[in-house]
């Protein structure tokens, strides 16, 4: 019987950038794929599973309201979309043909930033205005009070790597702020690993993606506050009907987050361990360098810089990351700084050999170069 790769005529993938959603994530473990299946063979009422698993998953976490959506992009929209139409049905009917006055979302401006989509495309589907606080390189706690008017309906804080790291307040700070001038503050932290401390931080709605850190299938978390956690689900009849999530993703995700509450993880020093021999491999071609650098978001993930010195190598560098999505298996990198000759690898997905197969190939691809 032919493999998936086969049947498909599909490329195999080596995945060194990480759990990106352009490569389908993340592996969920036997037991999740097991929960799954579960969920896709039997039938439910599907308001009391949403109920009875968010209340399950909010004692796991020890929150006070959970509920499952389709994405973490998705929790972003009905997130807003929640804050806006509270109780109404009015406006849960007719969110984008009403004139909402007061349905600003306040933003640093440097988490206006495009995560393969825009976060502002996802405030506009909740019905919200972005309004962005302080500059793209710096936003205190006072130039995020400053954006705060009678139209602000929330505070929007993104905790994630494509945001300017630099000179940007905290999760903590933005609660103050949100305190103060008494509106709700959203958290997206669709990566991070910290299931609990956003929301024991004071964030009123907190968001994951169910299919990163978390390994889950493709889904998304929201926990927060009961109110506004209850507000988010009667989106199922407004705004989360285009992005509703199945039973088998509801399940798959409440099972997923049982294990990784409880199963050993991967430590960024594992992680080093893992690599050592790769980044060694790689200082042995001429013109890499290959060196350990930490998550730039302060998680405990370790990658493999690999710089390219384009003058030696003859090639560059972002034409080098597209030739090796070209053989046998395409090969995909964190490409960020593929501009200034800089390229990372992540190792949580990939094993000994696989980087084996990544160090071969960039000597392959290097020397071809040479040679030409």
């Amino acid at each position: 019987m032919p493999s998936i790769y086969e049947k498909y005529q599909l490329k195999q993938v080596i995945n060194t950038s990480g759990r990106m959603t352009a490569l389908g994530v993340s592996t969920p473990r036997p037991e999740v794929v097991e929960a799954v299946m579960n969920g896709m063979n039997h039938y439910f009422e599907m308001k009391d599973l949403v109920n009875k698993t968010g209340e399950y998953i909010a004692r796991l976490l020890d929150v006070e309201g959970a509920t499952v959506v389709s994405c973490a992009s998705a929790g972003i929209a009905q997130s807003v979309a929640a804050v806006l139409v509270k109780d109404s049905d009015w406006l849960l009917e007719n969110l984008h043909s009403t004139v909402i006055e007061n349905n600003e979302i306040v933003l640093p401006r440097g988490h206006n930033v495009n995560f393969g989509a825009p976060v502002g495309t996802m405030v506009a589907l909740g019905g919200g205005k972005v309004v962005e606080a302080g500059y793209a390189n710096e936003c205190s706690a006072d130039q995020l009070a400053a954006a705060i008017s009678p139209r602000t309906a929330a505070i929007l804080y993104i905790k994630s790597h494509h945001c300017v790291q630099k000179s940007m307040l905290s999760v903590e700070q933005a609660v103050v702020v949100a305190r103060k001038h008494n509106v709700p503050l959203i958290v997206d932290a669709a990566a991070e690993e910290d299931l609990q401390c956003y929301y024991r931080s004071g964030a009123d709605l907190v968001i994951y993606s169910g299919a990163k850190a978390i390994e889950g299938p493709t889904s998304g978390l929201v926990v927060g506050k009961t109110q506004y956690v209850e507000w988010v689900k009667r989106q199922t009849a407004g705004i989360g009907r285009a992005m509703k999530v199945g039973k088998e993703g509801i399940l798959g995700l409440t099972c997923a987050i049982e294990h990784y509450l409880t199963a050993e993880k991967e430590s960024g020093a594992q992680m080093v361990e893992k690599m050592t021999p790769f980044i060694a491999a790689l200082n042995a071609i001429d013109g890499v360098s290959a060196r350990v650098v930490w998550d730039s978001a302060g998680r405990d993930i370790a990658r493999s810089e690999i710089k390219f010195n384009e003058a030696v190598t003859g090639i560059a560098t972002g034409e080098l990351v597209n030739a090796l999505k070209q053989g046998e298996y395409a090969i995909y990198f964190r490409g960020y700084k593929a501009n200034e000759g800089i390229i990372e690898a992540d190792v949580r997905s990939v094993n000994a050999q696989q980087l084996d197969i990544v160090a071969r190939r960039i000597a392959d691809v290097l020397n071809k170069e040479k040679n030409a």
